[in-house]
């Protein structure tokens, strides 16, 4: 789901994406259920007449505008209270009609997700969750009102257990957060970048550099169970494909916790620093091979390895964002390939480490030769997107497009038209994966249903 709480959770029982009718209906008569400023019930949502299709438009928006929150479609209250359930029309048909209505009656559209909880004893009837995160695009109109509704400037803003209308002076607000927010995440993805390259041993070998910002931040506990329970999760992660321990280290940072494994100065090294409000960075040190064409020497990797690193720290911090600190919507993710850490921008000095080469993306021969890609080398490449926070912890089709993206652009710097292992579908190219990377990437994608396209 797009929404977490837990507040509503441990009211529920359960998360949301797992809550059952019964749960639910257990809230009849609770009054520690009643409606909140993130609760909300109602008997059904046919939304069939233009003053219904505003009212939920109205709902929902208010949700994005103030700190997100929950509508219970199916449960009747009384004086707030939850007090029967009631059941509504959770076929595929209606729930068309209800994303149609939101998305043509909310502007800027949005964000939302539906879960159709069914009673066990009546097919296509059931509780209807629609749960809404707070919104980085704050605010949201209505743009159809109710007739009731006079003299209102259409931006409606939950408030304890009714919703209410902004004012001018609470819209201009509301704008301009929206807009300093998103300066606000840019500077803080800066921030997390130069902190984790700042703690970087010294080295000089091709590393991957990925940092997420959640648009959404979370809040995660540091305590002594909490560690306990993070480092167990993180001590037994591994690269996507692989079943070895990426990590053999966890401590925890200021605000964060850090990851760390294999040697420091050698080969192979991964280091991840998890902050509390979900926001991360993973720095994994690009393993590949060295060359010398036309009398120089310089390292080179396959483009597989890039995409399996960058597919693996995605789904990391990710992960890490929604599971760990409950954070929610999208996410701003920068990722960067380069030569050796100092190359990068916000990069430690220049290393006292030889040799220093030059670096490419080129592929190699099942007889063992370089076969060229590139048509020059980069010291510094480096790409930006934004993708659903849900879509990279889920490990599926989602993660793939995402990693296509960034990908692309990493390999274009080397003079690449694209990542060839994935495609912007969501789809593996099983030809494009070396045989060290092939059989674990076939199982992965078998799993999480991801398309492998065969020649």
């Amino acid at each position: 789901m797009l929404y977490r709480s837990r507040r509503l959770e441990t009211l529920l029982g359960s998360p949301l994406d797992t809550v059952t009718y019964a749960e639910l209906t257990a809230l009849a008569g609770n009054a520690e259920a009643a409606e909140a400023e993130d609760l909300d019930y109602k008997r059904e949502s046919p939304a069939a007449t233009d003053e219904q299709k505003a009212e939920l438009a109205k709902d929902v928006a208010a949700f994005a505008n103030h700190v997100g929150g929950v509508l219970v479609i199916g449960m009747a209250e009384a004086r707030g209270l939850p007090s029967k359930v009631t059941d509504t029309d959770i076929s595929d048909a209606h729930l068309r009609h209800l994303h149609q209505v939101i998305a043509r009656h909310t502007a800027p559209v949005v964000r939302f997700a539906m879960r159709p909880v069914p009673n066990p004893a009546t097919p296509g009837r059931g509780i209807l969750l629609v749960a809404v995160p707070r919104s980085p695009q704050a605010p949201h109109a209505v743009t159809a009102a109710a007739k009731t509704v006079r003299e209102a400037l259409l931006y409606p803003r939950r408030g304890a257990t009714k919703t209410d209308w902004l004012t001018e002076t609470d819209v201009a607000t509301a704008y301009q957060r929206r807009f300093s927010a998103a300066a606000d995440r840019a500077q803080r993805l800066t921030a997390v970048e130069r902190e984790s390259l700042a703690s970087l041993p010294p080295s000089n070998r091709p590393h991957l550099l990925l940092s997420l910002v959640p648009e959404t931040p979370g809040d995660m506990i540091i305590n002594r169970a909490a560690f306990q329970r993070a480092r167990a999760e993180l001590l037994n992660t591994c690269l996507i494909g692989e079943d070895q321990y990426a990590f053999d280290g966890v401590r925890i940072g200021s605000r964060r916790y850090i990851a760390h494994g294999g040697e420091p100065h050698g080969y192979v090294y991964h280091q991840a620093e998890l902050h509390r409000d979900g926001s991360g960075s993973c720095a994994l040190r690009v393993t590949g091979h060295t060359s010398t064409a036309d009398l120089q020497e310089f390292n080179w990797t396959e483009p597989d390895t890039v995409v399996w690193l960058l597919m693996s720290a995605l789904h990391l911090l990710a992960s890490h964002a929604r599971d760990r600190t409950g954070a929610t919507s999208t996410a701003l993710v920068r990722t960067a390939l380069v030569a050796a850490p100092h190359h990068h921008p916000h990069g430690p000095a220049r290393p006292n480490l030889h040799p220093l080469l030059p670096f490419r993306i080129d592929t190699l021969k099942p007889t063992g030769q370089r076969t060229p890609l590139s048509t020059q080398t980069c010291g510094y490449a480096d790409s930006e997107a934004v993708a659903l926070l849900d879509d990279l912890a889920d490990a599926g089709p989602g993660l793939v497009q995402a990693a296509a993206v960034l990908a692309d652009e990493l390999v274009q710097a080397f003079g690449i038209a694209e990542a060839a292992p994935v495609t912007r579908d969501g789809e593996l190219r099983q030809q494009q994966w070396s045989p060290q990377l092939r059989p674990g990437l076939v199982r992965w994608a078998q799993a999480h249903g991801v398309t492998m396209l065969t020649p």
